[in-house]
């Protein structure tokens, strides 16, 4: 148990990725063959034929965690990122991004000898402002635990944990010792789920994570069901509050659920105008995690994380534009 104070307020960790964003008719969605709305895994020669299709707008660092972290630290909270880029211009670019907003990371990269380059998701934007997803990971899933600082982890006060990153067996190995490690030093673990079909392809892995590691935990409505593999939203928030201390539930128009033991919050959100969903369970987690470290209320918290969410739809992209001023 650690007697010092916390260096860091949140520490993220997650996959480091470069998003490449287009805006898309529903048709030319639907020739790529993707579920609008899904996160759809490709490789190197499939990420060219979609971007040689597409008008690119928008060329920025991304990543589910990432997003998280700038808003947090948009929102004065004091914030470190770990992830892998390569060793190549998109990894710079990364790092100076990253580090241009004032988060520490102290990540190493990718040898250049590997030949692995930095990861990158293609988001295609519909009318609707539903976003899919098409993802090259490259780099950022050779996520290991030997990435996982020691020393940066125990001075955070809370380690929050991107879903995406679940896939790999060195990455699972990589959350359990970011937990063991969080929680050796009396700090929090908060985990986001970040995806239902992330969740589908390792449900009991998920399952044991959660229930041995995770103090909070961040999910969409879809997310929680699938964790529990029930279509009752009820009964899945009676297994999750069995499973973690606290429980955070994102229902889009329908607003927020906290779930703290046997008490329920339902918080509502205000309506704005769609322009693309991109990021907006990123920047609810950014929200609620910096008013809980500023010891507000749950229902603060939550209404933090919906105003940072309303925020970050009405643009395009996943992160806030220069007028974004909500603090904590």
């Amino acid at each position: 148990m650690s007697s010092t104070a916390p260096r860091y307020d949140l520490l993220c960790i997650g996959n480091a990725i470069v998003d490449v964003l287009a805006t898309v008719s529903s048709e030319m969605l639907a020739e790529f063959g993707a579920t609008p709305g899904s996160m759809t895994l490709i490789d190197a020669p499939t990420m060219a034929r979609i971007e040689q299709r597409i008008r690119v707008e928008q060329v920025a660092g991304g990543g589910s965690a990432a997003n998280s972290a700038v808003v947090a630290a948009r929102m004065g909270t004091k914030t470190a990122y770990l992830g892998k880029v390569a060793a190549d211009r998109a990894g710079e670019e990364f790092t100076s991004d990253m580090k241009a907003q004032g988060i520490a990371f102290p990540s190493v990269p990718l040898a250049g000898e590997e030949g692995i380059p930095t990861a990158r998701c293609i988001v295609l934007i519909t009318p609707d402002g539903q976003r899919t997803m098409f993802t090259y990971l490259g780099a950022c899933v050779e996520f290991t635990p030997q990435d996982v600082m020691a020393d940066v982890v125990s001075g955070s006060a809370i380690t929050y944990l991107e879903g995406y990153l679940f896939d790999r067996p060195q990455a699972q190995e990589a959350f359990y010792q970011a937990a063991r490690l969080a929680h050796e030093a009396g700090r929090k673990v908060a985990l986001t789920l970040s995806d239902a079909f992330c969740i589908q392809r390792h449900q009991a892995a998920f399952r044991s994570f959660v229930s041995e590691s995770v103090d909070i935990l961040f999910a969409n409505e879809g997310e929680i069901l699938a964790l529990y593999e029930t279509e009752d939203f009820d009964e899945a928030l009676k297994a999750l509050s069995g499973d973690v201390a606290l429980g955070v539930v994102t229902r889009g128009e329908k607003g927020a659920v906290v779930q703290a033991g046997a008490t329920r919050h339902d918080v509502p959100t205000k309506p704005v105008k769609v322009v693309d969903t991109t990021g907006a369970g990123d920047a609810f987690a950014a929200g609620f995690l910096a008013g809980y470290g500023r010891k507000r209320s749950l229902v603060e918290c939550a209404t933090l994380g919906n105003e940072a969410a309303g925020h970050v739809i009405a643009r395009l992209g996943g992160r806030p534009d220069e007028g974004f001023a909500l603090k904590a």
